[in-house]
């Protein structure tokens, strides 16, 4: 089952559910928030709770992209209580990329820190069931204000050097009363970021990941496939400019996902009641990596027919500030 949010012609919230080739509104429910919150009180699964509910009035999911009523799959009510997070070098193939990208001058011989990490989760990375296994690579991208909806602009910063996609999976997660984190589901992402500014030092990555980030439309619930195939594009005034295959899941890993979901969760910080979290599972697809240069206008497109409709947003550039932040002192 797939479930999406949208907002009606009144300005309202509901929830959408999807179920082969029916969609209908879920009865009664306020938000993909309230679904989950109502699931974790009732011991139940979230398609369970719709089961209960019942299914309402039909929808033409095309219809409802084309008219721009798909919002984010789950919204929290405050929306610093939604975090944006993620993990890299995660995918078989994707160190070479990011290698390319930050080489060392010391020999052909010595490994960069991209591959050195890239090693540890081919070693480490696929413990057994409850076991721990090796860290990943970790960084932060921003809150629910950074969380972008479907069809929505993606805006690269003023003083940024690039805006390119990168197309990945994400687990969404609700933070239980007692703090155990409880997945809702997984949802395509556009893990936005600014490839020039990560290649001048690999110590600018977390500089480069502050950015905003695009999910959705649609999460499915349940298991996640083992074997993810989908598509990355990029159209320019309506053309394909960059076209390319990208995989995921398990099978195209080198780490699990429990694996990945362990390491963030570790942290208390990341275990208060209540809060959603949007983790992105990283990717070994770029058009950077390709040496596609992005434009304002530009739309990405994601598509991986698992996970419904594709994720497009456009790219909008936010106009440059001259001269330093001044800080006020009180």
């Amino acid at each position: 089952m797939l479930i999406s949010q949208i907002i009606r012609p009144d300005g309202s919230l509901a929830v959408v559910a999807r179920d082969g080739s029916e969609s209908a509104i879920v009865k009664g429910a306020a938000s993909t928030y309230a679904l989950a919150q109502e699931a974790i009180a009732s011991g139940r699964s979230i398609a369970q709770v719709i089961a209960a509910r019942g299914l309402g009035e039909a929808v033409d999911m095309v219809r409802l992209a084309e008219a721009g009523a798909f919002t984010l799959p789950i919204t929290h009510p405050d929306p610093t209580h939604l975090h944006l997070t993620g993990t890299g070098l995660t995918h078989l193939g994707s160190a070479s990329a990011r290698d390319a990208m930050h080489a060392k001058l010391e020999g052909a011989e010595t490994l960069t820190d991209s591959m050195k990490m890239f090693r540890m989760g081919l070693e480490g990375g696929r413990p057994a069931a409850g076991e721990v296994g090796a860290q990943p690579e970790w960084f932060y991208k921003g809150n629910g204000h950074t969380a972008i909806a479907p069809g929505a602009a993606l805006t690269s910063p003023g003083f940024a050097l690039d805006g390119g996609e990168e197309p990945e999976l994400a687990g969404i997660y609700v933070i239980a009363p007692d703090g155990t984190p409880a997945r809702v589901g997984w949802a395509v992402a556009n893990e936005f970021s600014d490839h020039v500014t990560e290649r001048i030092n690999y110590l600018y990555l977390a500089h480069s990941k502050l950015r905003e980030a695009a999910f959705g439309p649609e999460i499915l619930l349940g298991d996640l496939p083992s074997d993810v195939r989908g598509t990355s594009r990029i159209r320019r005034d309506g053309a394909v400019i960059w076209e390319k295959p990208f995989l995921s899941g398990e099978a195209n890993m080198s780490h699990t996902m429990a694996n990945l979901e362990h390491h963030h969760f570790k942290y208390g910080l990341f275990c208060h009641p209540g809060d959603v979290h949007v983790h992105m599972f990283g990717t070994a697809t770029l058009s950077f990596a390709d040496g596609i240069g992005t434009q304002a206008g530009d739309v990405f497109e994601i598509e991986v027919p698992a996970f419904g409709l594709p994720l497009k947003n456009p790219l909008a550039i936010a106009p440059a500030k001259s001269g330093a932040i001044a800080v006020q002192a009180l």
